[in-house]
């Protein structure tokens, strides 16, 4: 009786060092994707301000001059407005996926091994 009672420790503690470790990996990993996603914002915030410049940029040229060089810049303004939106989209979708920030495979990993031993235990 005394060494089922040891083996069942052991592979409870076991058990246990599976599921912490699960729950590292899972972290690390919405860790990732909240710095992906962060970074991906902060370049969105880059992209806008260089479209804040390019557009002044545009309105200068399109009061200077009746040719259509206001019209290049008004398309490169475009583009870079295009590019801000697209980052700032994806850079959102990553932190949606980062959040909440807990092990959720781990947590319900382990409610399902408590339950087993729970069911084990009324044998």
């Amino acid at each position: 009786m005394g060494e089922l009672v040891g083996q069942a420790t052991e592979q409870v503690s076991r058990l246990v060092r599976q599921e912490v470790a699960l729950a590292k990996v899972e972290l690390a990993e919405k860790g990732r994707r909240a710095g992906r996603g962060g970074g991906m914002l902060g370049a969105a915030g880059a992209f806008a301000y260089a479209g804040l410049l390019a557009t002044a940029f545009t309105g200068g040229a399109a009061l200077s001059l009746v040719l259509p060089v206001w019209a290049a810049a008004l398309i490169v303004t475009a583009v870079l407005f295009v590019i801000a939106a697209v980052l700032a989209a994806l850079g959102r979708a990553e932190l949606k996926k980062a959040t909440p920030a807990t092990p959720e495979q781990a947590l319900g990993s382990v409610k399902a091994d408590v339950e087993e031993i729970k069911g084990r235990a009324h044998r």
